[in-house]
């Protein structure tokens, strides 16, 4: 169960997940709005952050490209302003066969230890998704799965996650799932991971600066310092 926050809280400095670049999905909207974001991550004590734009080819069909030339600029106005902070891109990708044509190609923008961040469709589960995660590892990758507690449809199973677990997958869970940011189902199925020691990285998720303000609310409650208890958290090792 989750007890009382620890005054010896790990503190997290690095943040895998959001969404900064302005303009190439339905994260940032505008400079203005990257850097107010990324203004609130330092001022919560984040030193470095890795972006992660969606490539999602039926909505959002970034390129390594893209994502590339938006980290550049990003990081041109970050100078100009006297805003420091380590940033890098990898992306979230968006499991499909067009994906899997770049695990193919070995064109994944990864993070860390060559660790590749995807997500499912929220609606129905992903049919063939053993065999892409097993075609990932083949390949060299580390799939992690980008909030594990916001697909629905694993709920009424929690044999689903433990598969996942078998299969090699690490967790990233949205660390504002915890304080019930998206909806009371998704932050009891967050915790319920949590007890199980089955998390790896904590992420933001941030789009916008709602996120940020979500983001450090829950980690000044005791629900946030009681993830460390069960968890080994990888962030610190990027």
């Amino acid at each position: 169960m989750f007890s009382s926050k620890s005054e010896e809280t790990p503190a997290i400095t690095t943040d895998l997940h959001s969404h900064l670049i302005p303009g190439i999905d339905d994260g940032s909207k505008s400079m203005e709005d990257s850097i107010e974001m990324i203004e609130a991550f330092i001022a919560q004590g984040y030193t470095k952050l890795i972006t992660t734009p969606h490539i999602m080819s039926h909505r959002y069909p970034n390129t390594r490209a893209i994502i590339e030339e938006g980290l550049i600029a990003l990081k041109k106005e970050l100078k100009a302003r006297g805003v420091v902070i380590d940033i890098e891109v990898a992306s979230e990708y968006y499991l499909d066969e067009t994906v899997m044509e770049l695990v193919e190609k070995r064109d994944i923008l990864t993070f860390g230890d060559n660790y590749m961040l995807f997500e499912m469709s929220y609606v129905q589960p992903l049919h063939f998704l053993e065999e892409m995660v097993f075609e990932i590892n083949i390949a060299g990758y580390k799939p992690v799965l980008a909030h594990p507690e916001r697909y629905l449809y694993m709920h009424d199973d929690f044999g689903k996650y433990e598969r996942l677990k078998e299969l090699g997958l690490f967790f990233q869970v949205n660390i504002p799932s915890f304080g019930g940011f998206y909806s009371t189902p998704i932050e009891k199925m967050a915790k319920k991971i949590a007890e199980a020691g089955m998390i790896d990285f904590l992420g933001s998720d941030a789009h916008k600066i709602a996120h940020l303000h979500a983001l450090e609310k829950v980690k000044a409650e005791k629900v946030y310092a009681n993830i460390f208890e069960n968890n080994t958290i990888l962030n610190k090792t990027l």
